[in-house]
C-alpha cells in the first residue's frame, strides 16, 4: 500500500474517562506500547456529572486524551473496551483539523503502519 504524505493522513484525539488513576495509566501504557497511540495525556482528577440508570451521578474521574490516526481507531477502541472497568465507557474520537507538521510527522513515526 502506498504511504500517504503526512498532510494527507487523518488524525484523531480520542477521549475516555475512568474512575481510578491506575486505570488511566494502564490504558495509556497499553495503547502506547502497542504503538496505536503516539501519546496519551492523563488529566485529573476532574468532576463529572451525568445521568446513569435513571439518576444523576457526580463522580471524580481521570481523563485520557489519546493521539492517534484514524487508521488505528478500531484497535484503540477495542483495547480500551478490554481494559476499561465501566459497563459503558466513554470513547469519543474528535478529528484533528490542523496540526504542526513537525508534531504530526513525529506522531506518524511513533505509530505502527
Amino acid at each position: 500500500m502506498k504511504e500517504k504524505k503526512t498532510g494527507e493522513k487523518e488524525y484523531l484525539q480520542v477521549f475516555t474517562t475512568v474512575e481510578k488513576k491506575s486505570d488511566a495509566v494502564k490504558i495509556a501504557d497499553t495503547l502506547v506500547k502497542k504503538r496505536v497511540a503516539g501519546c496519551v495525556q492523563i488529566l485529573g482528577p476532574i468532576k463529572s456529572t451525568y445521568w446513569w440508570k435513571g439518576s444523576i451521578e457526580k463522580t471524580q474521574e481521570w481523563l485520557c486524551i489519546i493521539k492517534t490516526q484514524k487508521f488505528h481507531y478500531n484497535e484503540v477502541e477495542n483495547i480500551i473496551k478490554k481494559i476499561h472497568p465501566y459497563e459503558v465507557p466513554e470513547i469519543l474520537a474528535i478529528p484533528v483539523v490542523a496540526g504542526s507538521k513537525d508534531y504530526l510527522k513525529w506522531l506518524d513515526n511513533e505509530l505502527i503502519i
